[in-house]
Order: C-alpha cells, then sequence, then structure tokens
C-alpha cells in the first residue's frame, strides 16, 4: 500500500456562542499543547458525539 498525504477533511464556517469561561479554558487547553482552539474545539465536538447516550429516543429539539 502507498503512502497517502491526508488532505484533511471539508470545513464550512459556522459562528457558535460559548460561555467566555469556556473559551477562557478552551484558549488554555489549545496553548498547553501548542494547537489552534479550532482544533480543541473539534476535538472536544468530536468526543461528545462519540460518546452521546443516545438512550433518550425523542425528536431532535431545535
Amino acid at each position: 500500500m502507498m503512502f497517502k498525504i491526508q488532505k484533511g477533511y471539508d470545513t464550512e464556517s459556522k459562528t457558535f456562542r460559548l460561555p467566555v469561561g469556556m473559551i477562557r479554558k478552551l484558549e488554555e487547553v489549545a496553548a498547553k499543547n501548542n494547537t489552534s482552539l479550532n482544533r480543541v474545539v473539534i476535538q472536544c465536538l468530536n468526543y461528545a458525539l462519540e460518546n452521546l447516550d443516545e438512550s433518550d429516543h425523542d425528536a431532535p429539539k431545535e
């Protein structure tokens, strides 16, 4: 199998409002790990989605 460089993933720009304290904590995590705030947020969201308790099968709330 040949080595292939991963090109990342498709992205789309969205705006979310987050609590100021949460943003500060996320920025601290990013700085301590020498990575971007965006990458930290993506990893947190991926973790949350992968570990989501789906036992409540009600219709999604919007």
